[in-house]
């Protein structure tokens, strides 16, 4: 059937899947063989998504309706077909019956009048009576295909293919007595669904409606097609629109192919719902992954919800919300995916107001109303928001979709460094408007929180703002209180500027800070022709009493503001130098310091920071001299500058005249109690002179100010360096170099060491830090000199004489001298103590001459020295032969005399008992083969010295002779008793053998072979 083009338009076309060369692989084959059948009509009919456009009346045409457009026109049946539509199942039954049984009858008679026998009658009715049923069969075996061209034309018919229901379906086949799963019939169902299906998809660049899930379902059912065909289909469409994009060349072709591709995958999972993991194997058959489903899904479905956003408006109604969450569950849209989506929405919609706003401020910027006007926008924002709050927080949050609550300009148009200004100046907008009453409401205070949360402003710019607002509104309220009188007739001023703040909601330390401002510009004001006049006076005591600021706070500005100006006086005099400071600059800063009326100490401290700063540019001077004199020279200029111009600054601050040295008949008596070390010190004929005499005085007329020092500018060895540096200065003189190296004095003046009394008041030194160089310097010089008076350290009468007569030059205090001398001599003595403990010259007699002289060993010799000099005596007694060993000598007073722990010295002397023992023994063997007597016995002895100190077992020996030898030859030397008999034992000789070498020996037979020679010991 074929319609007038004018009446369709159509923005797309696909074709259907039954132009497709290859049976479809997941239709049923029913629906194959049809589709194979009917291969030629399939070709010439085009699958469309159409939309009807209404002509103007007089030239339009009526258009179709819309299942003829989708299905097609109406299929035609054959005359038989036609005969048999009209028949029940029932009747078709019968009509078969009667087809058959009328042949049968006909084939009896032919049979029984050609050949007029039973047999040929039997015969002829048997094969009329097949050909009676082939043709039955024939026309019964149509019915699947007329109810199929039945439901089309019904189908075509209905105009509305949603309208179509499963009762007509079912009275169909009822009618025709066919099932669904008749092959003819069933690719009809299939041929059905597939133009529905691929009619309600949108192809192209067009978005769903969101209905055709909806739509096809209802249609399914109608048809009543089951899930596996009906998912057959949908995968049949899809490798068309596949197929489609593949074969194409033109790359936007192929983007709308792939879009409509997506839209299919996404319809299809709402139709089949969970069934469609398995039901469409779309990553299987097409070769997609499943992110790509996915993605499929989540972006159709976000241009669905955000349609239905769209529809929303800035009208907060919850049960729109709640449409909107339900339609999210059926789109299966993600709560995150939504959330966002969600979110952006709400944003836009502020953005919208957000925009107005500014576009108020600036069209109207200088129009009077234009901030209420602001306001008022703001205002819906805040409205909008708070509305979305409290759903929030009241509604039932499954019920409603995800992202709701309060809003931000956060990932959109106004999240820019640009933007940001913009909304810091609405927010300032809307503060100034908020103070529009003169007071600022609760509910000003909750909503200026919601805009600043939703603007996104920190905290610390936020509160610059409205801080900066609120001064701006405390100082008008401020200035009408003062202009009215309030505030002077306020019984408690105080609790007056405190209602006030309470009221701004303004810190009151911040209201301090305002008075502070206010009180700085009056004062200011007050001192612009450099003085205070006793009305300035008084009208800055009333602010001060109205506003209620402190008194430290009062000084603080005073000692500011009139400090820069007294200071500018003060750098000019400073800077007008020695020659400068001249009557008219006097006048000038004492006029400063009276008619500013700063205190005495803010002057001093303002004074004292300026010299200060001089004081160490001369310092950084004298430090980078090239040499020791043009060093003291900055140090004299500083002294002079001193003297001069700060001494004379300092008493016109004060109001007093310099203070001058008193008449020589006004001398007042000195005080009676002087400093201790000041007096020990007198001698130092350095120290001395710094101290001016009455003579001196007269010429200088004027005592140096001490008040300000360097003493927190420098540290201690800082000063003290400079202070030595001028004192080398005061003793060697001005010097002038000649050829081959050598120095000439040039010139020498006693009034220097004045000079340097005054740079250590300037250095900030104590009497006892001046003293500690003096006294430094004084033992140096005696301290070079001594040594080399005793360059052996020995002293003689002549030299004590001469280290004498050398104090009194220098001024040393007898005390000071006597450690420098006994230190030189007590290093000298150390040298040679230890050296002559290395060498082995000094003896124990030695150490105790050395103890009775008052001599320190113990910090003369180290202990390791006096241990091993303690050892080597304990060697020498265990090695000298007599066999002598005293106990308490040497596990007592030994140790004593060397400083050395008793407990350890009787351990030494145990060790080394015990190591000689044996040692003696096998060298009194040796000896005795040797034929050296006398070695013999003190070996002997010194075997018995060393068992008095560590009492010993008898020893052993391999040859008994020799051992008899050596007895023997021991008495032949008459010891004593006590010494054979410990031999005896030692050598472990039994008593018989004992007496009978003591007989042999008494005798005179003991010999040892050859006649020795008679010895004494």
């Amino acid at each position: 059937m074929a319609f007038p083009a004018p009446a369709l338009t159509l923005p797309g076309q696909l074709k259907s899947p039954a132009s497709s060369s290859a049976a479809p692989m997941f239709l049923p084959s029913s629906c194959r063989s049809n589709r194979s059948q009917g291969r030629n009509k399939c070709k010439r009919r085009n699958n469309f998504k159409v939309r009807v456009s209404m002509a103007p009346e007089e030239d339009a045409i009526e258009a179709p309706p819309l299942s003829q457009v989708i299905f097609g026109g109406e299929k035609q049946l054959s005359g038989p077909e036609k005969v048999f539509e009209s028949l029940s199942a029932p009747a078709r039954y019968g009509a078969c019956a009667v087809i058959v049984a009328g042949a049968l009858a006909a084939g009896y008679a032919v049979g029984v009048t050609t050949k007029g026998t039973r047999t040929a009658a039997f015969g002829g009715a048997l094969a009329l009576g097949v050909a009676g049923g082939a043709t039955a069969y024939a026309l019964n075996s149509t019915a699947p295909r007329i109810a199929a061209v039945t439901l089309h034309n019904k189908v075509v018919k209905c105009g509305d293919p949603t309208s179509l229901n499963s009762e007509d379906i079912d009275s169909l086949l009822h009618k025709y007595g066919v099932s669904k799963q008749d092959e003819a019939f069933n690719a009809e169902l299939c041929n059905l669904y597939e133009r529905y299906v691929s009619s309600i998809i949108p192809s192209g660049n067009e978005d769903l409606k969101g209905d055709e899930a909806e739509s096809i379902i209802k249609f399914k059912k109608a048809l009543g097609i089951d899930d596996p065909d009906a998912a057959a289909v949908h995968i049949e469409i899809g490798r068309h629109i596949f197929r489609q994009r593949l074969e194409t060349g033109d790359r936007d072709a192929a983007i709308e192919e792939r879009r409509a591709f997506q839209k299919l995958v996404y319809v299809s999972s709402l139709v089949f719902g969970d069934a469609s993991k398995f039901l469409l194997p779309w990553k299987r058959v097409f070769k997609v992954t499943d992110a790509q489903v996915e993605v499929a899904i989540r972006d159709n479905a976000q241009r669905l919800f955000q349609s239905r956003l769209s529809s929303l408006g800035k009208d907060v109604d919850e049960r729109k919300l709640m449409d909107l969450r339900e339609a999210q569950l059926k789109l299966k849209l993600p709560d995150e995916a939504a959330a966002d989506m969600f979110r952006d929405y709400t944003r836009k919609q502020i953005e919208e107001d957000i925009s107005s706003a500014l576009k108020v401020m600036k069209s109207q910027g200088r129009v009077r109303g234009s901030a209420i006007k602001v306001k008022e926008e703001l205002d819906k924002l805040l409205a909008y928001n708070q509305a979305l709050t409290d759903l929030r927080n009241n509604a039932d949050k499954e019920k409603l979709p995800p992202g709701i609550g309060s809003v931000s300009v956060l990932g959109g148009e106004y999240d820019s460094d640009r933007k940001i200004d913009e909304l810091r100046q609405l927010y300032r907008a809307y503060v100034t408007e908020a103070f529009s009453s003169g007071r600022l409401e609760d509910d000003k205070v909750a909503a200026l929180n919601q805009l600043k949360n939703i603007f996104s402003l920190g905290n610390r710019e936020t509160e610059q703002i409205m801080l900066e607002i609120t001064t701006k509104v405390y100082r008008r309220r401020l200035s009408q209180v003062v202009g009215g009188g309030d505030l002077e007739a306020a019984p408690s001023k105080a609790v007056l500027l405190q209602n006030l703040c309470d009221e701004l909601r303004f810190d009151p330390q911040k209201a301090s800070e305002v008075h502070e401002d206010i009180y700085r510009q009056k004062l200011q004001q007050c001192v612009a022709d450099g003085n205070l006049s006793k009305e300035d006076v008084a009208a800055l005591l009333r602010l001060r009493v109205l506003l209620c600021i402190p008194q430290k706070t009062v000084d603080t500005a005073h000692a500011d503001i009139c400090g820069r100006l007294f200071q500018k006086v003060v750098d000019e005099a400073i800077s007008a130098g020695v020659d400068g400071y001249d009557s008219e600059m006097k006048a000038k800063v004492q006029k400063a310091a009276q008619g500013l009326r700063l205190t005495k100490e803010a002057a001093m401290a303002i004074a004292s920071k300026a010299v200060r700063s001089v004081f160490v540019n001369y310092v950084k001077r004298a430090r980078t001299a090239e040499s020791r004199t043009e060093s003291a020279r900055e140090l004299k200029k500083m002294i002079i500058f001193n003297n001069l111009v700060v001494t004379q600054l300092l008493a016109d601050i004060k109001g007093e005249s310099p203070i001058v040295s008193p008449e020589p008949a006004k001398e007042e008596p000195k005080q009676e109690e002087e400093d201790e070390d000041e007096d020990e010190w007198e001698s130092l004929q350095t120290w001395r002179k710094t101290k001016p005499n009455k003579e001196l005085e007269d010429k200088l007329g004027a005592e140096a100010q001490s008040e300000i020092t360097l003493k927190d500018d420098l540290s201690l060895r800082d000063r003290t360096d400079l202070y030595r540096t001028y004192l080398l200065y005061c003793i060697s003189g001005e010097t002038t170099g000649l050829p081959f190296g050598t120095q000439i004095v040039t010139r020498k003046d006693n009034r220097e060491y004045l000079r340097l009394g005054q740079l250590g008041g300037i250095l900030g030194l104590t009497p006892k830090e001046v003293v500690d160089v003096h006294r430094s310097l004084a033992e140096q010089a005696f301290r070079q000199q001594a040594q080399v008076i005793l360059a052996d350290g020995q002293l003689s009468k002549a030299r004590i004489e001469q280290l004498n007569e050398l104090q009194k030059q220098v001024g040393l205090p007898s005390e000071s001298a006597q450690k420098v001398i006994k230190s030189i001599t007590s290093t000298r003595i150390s040298g040679a103590i230890e050296a002559a403990v290395s060498q082995g010259k000094m003896t124990i007699g030695q150490i105790r001459e050395l103890r009775e002289a008052n001599v320190d060993l113990d910090n003369m010799i180290t202990k390791q020295v006096r241990e091993n000099l303690f050892k080597k005596i304990i060697d020498e007694i265990f090695s000298s032969g007599t066999g002598d060993f005293n106990e308490e000598e040497v596990n007592e007073k030994i140790p004593v005399d060397l400083g050395i722990d008793v407990s350890k010295a009787k351990k030494i002397v145990q060790d080394l008992a015990k190591e000689r023992l044996s040692n003696s023994l096998v060298q009194a063997v040796a000896l005795l083969r040797q034929r050296n007597l006398s070695g013999v016995v003190s070996s002997l002895n010194n075997l018995l010295a060393c068992d008095k100190a560590v009492p010993a077992e008898p020893l052993s020996w391999s040859v008994q002779e020799e051992v008899s030898d050596l007895f023997s030859i021991y008495l032949k030397n008459n010891p004593s008793e006590e010494k054979i008999a410990r031999l005896q034992y030692l050598l472990g000789i039994n008593d018989s053998t004992a007496l009978s070498l003591k007989e042999s020996v008494k005798a005179g037979a003991f010999t040892l072979g050859v006649e020795e020679e008679e010895f004494i010991f």
